[in-house]
């Protein structure tokens, strides 16, 4: 059985289970575990210092950790048959190089036939619009165009295992949304996507669960819906052309999100339905609606100071 009938066979399932790192005497990873699985997109995030960086590594196999396991599918991770595709935060491509003969490298050293190389890196310089740069120098780039060919460099290889580290820093938007649809078809495949972001919105965009490591350890994980359903659902969104005479009504209960849109605590969630009603019946208004809190929110209260 090949490598790829052997990993497709089921969903694939990454675990890290307690996962404890030092270096040193300094702590840097305790008992942190988390699962990805294919198919679906999973947000590892945290402030700077908190161990994001240090778990990707020990999940490529770049050093092993001091004790717990990295899991595929239920057993230890044979780095020799699974593919791992990784894009760095800091970009790790030669600015005098010529960019086709980098990728052919590249992914010759990932495993590829020259051959299979050529074939597979022409396909994603013309899928993301960069084959007429293919005999330029990386340094000729702009530092979008220059974040597609690392990203070329990440899934060329058809990477089992794709980590992508602030994949969105540098990109303009028409080229931001090239990039969700290589995720969304990357996901579609059955991979495992693993993001590590400061921004947000992609996270909760793409991310079916996450984990946020607060100094070291896992602070939540799970469920991206899940985790925001624990919330107590005790205030709505309303959004009106005029939301003066419910400001005026709700008084201190009520506050301007924005222009249009504004958020009404309850004293209790069980008033939902019966406020709802209450507001709608009254007031003009366009939308109305539970408030969730959005991932910033679930990041700002998880991910806490950085641990010196």
């Amino acid at each position: 059985m090949g490598r790829k009938e052997y990993y497709k066979v089921k969903t694939m399932l990454l675990e890290l289970k307690n996962i404890n790192k030092s270096f040193g005497e300094k702590k840097v990873l305790t008992g942190v575990s988390f699962s990805c699985e294919g198919g679906k997109a999973f947000g590892l995030l945290g402030r700077n210092g908190a161990g994001k960086t240090t778990s990707i590594r020990i999940l490529m196999d770049v050093f092993s950790q001091d004790s717990g396991e990295v899991l595929l599918d239920g057993r230890p991770v044979d780095y020799s048959k699974v593919r791992l595709g990784y894009l760095p935060e800091e970009r790790g491509l030669y600015p005098q190089k010529i960019i086709f003969d980098q990728l052919i490298y590249f992914a010759a050293l990932k495993g590829m036939s020259k051959k299979d190389a050529q074939k597979a890196c022409d396909y994603w310089l013309e899928r993301l619009g960069m084959s007429q740069y293919k005999k330029k120098r990386l340094d000729t780039l702009s530092k979008g165009n220059q974040q597609k060919i690392q990203l070329i460099t990440a899934v060329a290889h058809d990477p089992d295992i794709v980590i992508l580290d602030e994949p969105f820093s540098g990109l303009d938007p028409v080229n931001a949304m090239l990039l969700k649809d290589v995720v969304k078809e990357l996901i579609a495949q059955g991979k495992i996507v693993l993001f590590s972001s400061h921004q947000m919105s992609y996270i909760e965009e793409f991310c079916d669960s996450i984990a946020i490591l607060n100094g070291g350890k896992v602070a939540v994980s799970g469920d991206l819906r899940e985790i925001k359903h624990r919330y107590v659902r005790d205030k709505l969104v309303v959004r009106a052309a005029d939301t003066t005479p419910i400001e005026r009504d709700f008084g201190e209960s009520c506050t301007r999100l924005e222009e249009g849109v504004i958020i009404i605590k309850l004293s209790s969630e069980n008033e939902k339905k019966e406020t709802m009603a209450r507001i709608a019946e009254k007031y003009d208004i366009d939308e109305i609606k539970v408030y969730e809190p959005s991932l910033n929110d679930i990041f700002v209260e998880y991910a806490g100071e950085v641990s010196e």
